[in-house]
């Protein structure tokens, strides 16, 4: 980040323990010069606080917001950093930016509610249907009630291009984890956090049926890494332009699918296909299964030493900020890493690719994460009194 912005003066120096310290405050024109990890893409500060909390290794990061002049290619950029030591070494003046912490060692909201809206704001890219509203209240509301949106543009009654103006458009981000690679080791044994949230629409269990040695080779929506096909068919559930998917366990790929015309399938060994279920309840029970020879590589938040690979799960799914795991057996090639148990998580929260500025359009996120957080809230509160 110190390539992109001009620094002027030493506000201070700092030593600011992140590991053991829950810190919300936000700091206004406040930069946290270098130890860039990423930047992702983020409407406010909030929002980039809360891509920080989810991201495995970020500790701190600066939101550079739409009031900057220095760089106007670099509007809402969330530069997301991290220190080994865990403390932020500088903080200097800068204005039209907002720095702030992980809220990690909080108590997170790794769902957390996003109620605010973004006039003269486009969540650009990532779109999978549209239709026409009579308002950005309409139109995230529409989104709302589609299990499959995360985030909407709505054009204005008064947008240049009169044809599409009135159309809201509906917006997707991945809502399940997917490792960064899977891939065979020996000496690994991998698995999720049983709380892994999947999609649910009906207490209707899934019927599950999947065709073995099938691979549909064409229409490919998008691959991801993925460790079976229950992994697959809930990364194809929660993807709503997803029509079927195949899982390749040679090379442990899961192929996402579009075409609503057709479905041309070939027979090939080591390949399993299936088809969303999104008006059902999805079986959960893969989640309880540990990959023995897997890795679910990179991704870690933290490591312990562990007795087996059962424990390692079970902390795993007792820690909130977990998805997945990596645990090292004996046989694994390296004493200092035998016994020990990798936490792992990705970022799974609304997460718009791409934000730039553009007159007459509103976006914003789903409130379906406000509903169960005020639920939470409220049956927090209740066996509080009781």
């Amino acid at each position: 980040m110190e390539t992109h912005l001009i620094l002027v003066g030493l506000l201070s120096l700092c030593s600011l323990s992140l590991s053991q310290v829950c810190n919300t405050q936000l700091l206004e024109n406040v930069d946290f010069p270098g130890m860039d990890i990423k930047f992702e893409y983020s409407p406010d500060a909030d929002h980039c606080q809360q891509l920080c909390t989810q991201h495995p290794s970020c500790l701190f990061f600066t939101f550079i917001r739409p009031d900057w002049t220095k760089d106007l290619s670099h509007f809402y950029y969330c530069y997301l950093k991290t220190t080994t030591s865990g403390n932020v070494p500088v903080q200097k003046p800068l204005k039209g930016v907002t720095s702030g912490f992980s809220l990690k060692a909080c108590t997170p909201e790794l769902q957390p509610c996003l109620p605010n809206v973004y006039p003269g704001v486009d969540f650009f890219g990532a779109d999978y249907t549209a239709l026409f509203t009579a308002d950005h209240e309409e139109c995230q509301r529409a989104c709302t009630q589609d299990p499959g949106c995360q985030f909407f543009t709505f054009l204005h009654e008064d947008f240049g291009t009169e044809n599409i103006r009135f159309k809201c458009y509906l917006k997707y981000s991945p809502s399940i984890p997917a490792p960064l690679t899977v891939r065979r080791e020996t000496g690994v044994v991998s698995g999720f956090s049983q709380n892994v949230r999947l999609p649910q629409q009906s207490t209707t269990a899934c019927e599950g049926k999947l065709f073995p040695s099938i691979s549909v080779p064409q229409s490919n929506l998008k691959t991801l890494p993925g460790v079976c096909p229950d992994h697959c068919r809930a990364l194809c559930s929660a993807h709503p332009a997803c029509t079927f998917f195949s899982f390749d366990s040679n090379e442990l790929k899961c192929h996402l699918k579009n075409n609503k015309d057709k479905m041309e399938t070939i027979s090939k060994e080591g390949s399993t296909t299936g088809f969303p279920e999104r008006f059902c309840q999805l079986d959960e029970n893969w989640l309880k299964v540990a990959h023995d020879g897997v890795t679910l590589h990179g991704s870690d938040i933290r490591s312990e030493l562990m007795d087996d690979a059962d424990s390692c799960q079970r902390k795993c799914t007792e820690d909130p900020l977990c998805q997945f795991y990596d645990y090292l057996t004996e046989a694994f090639n390296g004493r200092d890493y035998w016994r020990r148990c990798y936490f792992k998580r990705t970022i799974t929260m609304p997460a718009p690719p791409k934000i730039t500025k553009l007159e007459k359009v509103t976006s914003g996120f789903q409130l379906r994460s406000c509903v169960e957080t005020a639920s939470h809230t409220r049956r927090v509160d209740v066996s509080s009194t009781v």
